[in-house]
């Protein structure tokens, strides 16, 4: 134990921030330790963009599914898949690259990329005695959201960070049991331990909604996911993508 994995284990969604904007030099910390991530043969395929206009703010919030915590927040941070820099390489350097940009293959580099840099930034925000809250809701309406933030092609917004000064500290959503999980040498199909292993998590999970309402909520984590996957949502994600110019080949 150290001080590095308390803070990763700490980790819960902060969803009420203190109206207290963070320092530029806050700022450029955290952009610097989501530098420092792992990248795939260098590519650092991916951008940040940082919103401090209210109206913008106001906008994405809107956009993201009326999330108030979008637009009230110490600052927003907007990760991007970004392959735009890379087309301009390709013209610099008088390569064709666009085959390769357009691959499946890196358009799976761009995704991994870009949230292995933000989950550096997220530590390093909690490690800062600040919190976080990854904003997916930014999907729901991107070809808007490119709109307001000036992205070019070969760039997609994959989702905001919202990082700020907690006004709340919510309980810590159980995960996952570790043997649930992690498999050693090959990937354990045994059906039935498979089975009572998501039954005795939704016991925990019953237990946890139960606790932090006084017994009005009960959920089961099967019944949530079952219920949300049978839900069709962005369902206009291909053609986005595509019209990106990613995922093509």
């Amino acid at each position: 134990m150290n001080k590095v994995i308390e803070t990763i284990l700490q980790h819960r969604s902060i969803r009420r921030f203190e109206d207290r904007p963070l320092t530029d030099e806050q700022i450029r910390m955290i952009v610097e330790c989501a530098q420092s991530a792992s990248t795939s043969s260098y590519i650092q395929a991916y951008s940040i963009i940082g919103v401090k206009d209210p109206e913008k703010k106001r906008k994405l919030a809107e956009l993201a599914g009326n999330q108030s915590y979008v637009e009230h927040n110490g600052h927003f941070f907007v990760f991007c898949a970004d392959f735009h820099r890379h087309e301009q390489i390709g013209e610099m350097e008088e390569k064709d690259v666009l085959p390769s940009l357009e691959s499946t293959e890196k358009f799976m580099v761009a995704l991994i990329d870009t949230a292995l840099a933000a989950q550096n930034a997220a530590i390093a925000a909690e490690s800062m005695g600040l919190g976080i809250c990854y904003i997916g809701g930014l999907r729901n309406n991107l070809p808007e959201v490119c709109e307001l933030l000036n992205i070019p092609k070969r760039v997609i917004s994959l989702f905001g960070l919202a990082v700020g000064y907690p006004a709340e500290q919510p309980g810590k959503k159980p995960r996952l049991p570790l043997d649930h999980v992690y498999h050693e040498d090959e990937y354990d199909q045994d059906r039935g331990r498979f089975i009572e292993q998501l039954q005795r998590y939704n016991e925990t999970v019953s237990a946890y909604y139960e606790q932090r309402t006084n017994g009005r909520r009960s959920d089961t984590w099967t019944g949530q996911m079952a219920d949300m996957l049978s839900r069709q949502v962005r369902m206009y994600m291909k053609e986005f993508v595509e019209g990106k110019g990613f995922h093509l080949r």
